[in-house]
């Protein structure tokens, strides 16, 4: 299971664990019990803290294994082979059930272990999904520091009769004491604000204390992170406030054309992202959603919570999310055979048919990427030819198992009131109507800019994007944007990079006159007095 270089690597992060680790083995006769026992005995010989013992008792899963402290019942399960993306979240569990320091300041792991009740938690997940560990990770370290808290994680390919039963049709998928809870990519702090009631407000009386900055960004992407660092390198107070940080990158399986960086993953990135500004003296807010802007000589961003932050100058990098076809059964069936990720949810489709709308080179990679794991995909593009890439548009005409519908207008997504079970499509040069039968459609048409609680605020164009000039300054003085969310074209990470550090360099420049401005207007007052 693990290659020589990989053993070496685990056995050097090993030397750090301080405290006996015991991992607890369920097996049965199937070929994954087999790899799961090879996985646990490579890694016991790594360390002298490790004890492996296998059980036979009926009611775990199988194969299945649990890490935890000796003579204690462990909480932290792993239903399946956590190779892949999920290696990290192994190795951080040895480790940190070893002994290793938490990555959490004291006040998150006080309010974890203050959670009142009893809080089982069963994750689903795919080995291929780059969302999943980080909803992994914080379940285990919650588990691990509060011992009311249990967590399994569970390969849904593995477990197919679970998600079938349970109708998981997009990972991660949260249950919380058998009840649904969460999807989607989910932090420690998110997690808590659903658990504890009172977060929320605890979060608006303390943000009520915060000053008045220099320069506030909005939003934690690529280009609110560029325009945070730029401007800490001013001197100024910074702010940064987000709904969660690193923005749309933490759904970006690979980044494979950010100049000097051959090849890393938009999850790693965005944590670079994160390290570089806290690097800075820099105000980080994350897990707030903006919900208006007031603006005056003096800026408000009001806050989901009900806090508003103040600040002299501001930068919008809300960015952008993926774009809905607009057509009926979308909504109603997301998450129940409507995915957005096939990066993520692919797996969960293996062996059947299913429907990519989007001829670009998102839709194109999608099919690709599909076509080696489900039966049959079929792509839609509403538009006379594909717009991807020709080296994907070859690749793509080369697989057996694909068919693309040109010229076709997808109006409809049918179901059976819970879960999808075909699409309806126009052929837009004959007007026939036609539905294909299916059980899963992903969405690949682009993007929509996050700008509906701008409205009536700063110009946005007919796409709803915030126009910007040349120094990325908006309709409204003092008020800058960059990024996914303007009229920049081509929503490339490098291009919100740059539109990022642009917009804080066009904003602090906007500071500076204003500074001059007004000493201007006070000497002129001394004068006349």
């Amino acid at each position: 299971m693990l290659d020589a270089n990989l053993k070496a690597q685990l056995q050097t992060y090993l030397q750090k664990v301080t405290r006996p680790i015991e991992i607890a083995v369920w097996l049965d006769d199937s070929p994954k019990s087999a790899e799961m026992k090879a996985l646990v005995e490579a890694i016991a010989p790594l360390s002298d803290k490790i004890a492996v013992v296998f059980r036979d008792d009926a009611s775990e899963r199988r194969p299945s294994f649990a890490i935890g402290t000796p003579g204690e019942a462990p909480r932290i399960r792993f239903a399946g082979l956590p190779m892949g993306h999920e290696f990290t979240s192994l190795v951080l569990a040895l480790l940190q059930v070893g002994g290793h320091p938490l990555k959490l300041d004291d006040d998150t792991i006080a309010q974890i272990r203050e959670l009142d009740g009893d809080f089982r938690f069963e994750t689903y997940i795919s080995l291929s999904c780059q969302n999943c560990p980080e909803v992994v990770q914080a379940l285990n370290v919650m588990a691990l520091i509060n011992p009311r808290i249990q967590q399994v994680t569970i390969d849904g390919s593995l477990f197919q009769g679970e998600v079938e039963a349970r109708q998981v049709m997009a990972v991660p998928t949260v249950f919380l004491n058998g009840e649904s809870f969460t999807q989607g990519r989910t932090s420690v702090k998110e997690l808590l604000a659903k658990l504890d009631t009172g977060a929320t407000a605890r979060a608006a009386k303390a943000l009520a204390n915060k000053p008045v900055y220099d320069m506030l960004i909005v939003g934690g992407g690529p280009a609110g992170a560029a325009a945070a660092i730029y401007a800490a390198r001013k001197g100024i107070v910074t702010g940064v406030v987000a709904e969660r940080f690193g923005g749309q990158v933490l759904d970006t399986m690979a980044i494979e054309n950010f100049i000097s960086v051959t090849h890393t993953e938009g999850p790693k990135f965005a944590t670079a992202l994160e390290q570089h500004v806290k690097s800075y003296d820099v105000d980080v807010i994350d897990t707030q959603r903006a919900e208006a802007l007031i603006p005056g000589k003096i800026h408000e961003v009001h806050l989901a919570s009900g806090a508003v932050l103040k600040a002299r100058a501001v930068v919008l990098a809300t960015g952008a999310r993926w774009r809905e076809i607009g057509a009926p059964g979308e909504r109603e069936y997301r998450n129940r055979g409507v995915a957005y990720c096939p990066h993520c949810d692919g797996p969960l489709f293996k062996g059947k048919r299913v429907a990519v709308v989007g001829g670009g080179n998102s839709g194109v990679e999608a099919a690709i990427d599909l076509a080696g794991i489900v039966k049959e995909v079929t792509l839609i593009e509403y538009g006379t030819q594909l717009r991807a890439d020709e080296v994907l548009q070859r690749k793509l005409r080369s697989l057996p198992n694909v068919r693309v519908l040109m010229n076709a207008q997808t109006t409809e997504i049918v179901g059976d009131g819970q879960k999808v079970n075909g699409l309806v499509y126009r052929d837009r040069a004959s007007g026939e109507t036609s539905t294909i039968a299916l059980e899963g459609v992903f969405v690949q048409i682009g993007l929509v800019p996050n700008t509906e609680w701008l409205k009536d605020t700063v110009s946005l164009s007919r796409h709803g994007e915030i126009e910007v000039d040349a120094k990325g300054a908006t309709s409204v003085p003092g008020v800058f944007a960059a990024g996914d969310v303007t009229t920049v074209p081509f929503k490339q990470i490098v291009i919100a990079l740059g539109e990022g550090a642009k917009a804080s360099l066009g904003a602090f420049e906007h500071l500076m006159l204003s500074s001059v401005e007004d000493d201007i207007a006070t000497e002129a007052v001394a004068v006349a007095a």
